[in-house]
């Protein structure tokens, strides 16, 4: 079996094509995938952003005028 790969930038001609595709004699599946691009992970939604959010709300961040009075903070 030999799989052919269709790259479409307008997103509104998927579904035609994929129903076009599926008209050929011969043709015995069509997939769409989307671009890994479009499935890049909403940062908004990890944990990691949750927490952090939830720290800025109560108080619980630290300003540094510079690296030098940063790395004072952290070491003491």
């Amino acid at each position: 079996m030999t799989t052919l790969i269709i790259q479409i930038a307008d997103e509104s001609l998927v579904q035609k094509v994929k129903q076009a595709c599926k008209m050929l004699v011969g043709v015995t599946s069509v997939k769409v995938q989307k671009d890994a691009i479009s499935k890049t992970k909403d940062v908004t939604k990890t944990a990691g952003y949750r927490e952090a959010m939830d720290d800025v709300k109560h108080g619980r961040v630290y300003h540094a005028d510079s690296v030098d009075d940063m790395f004072k903070q952290i070491l003491g």
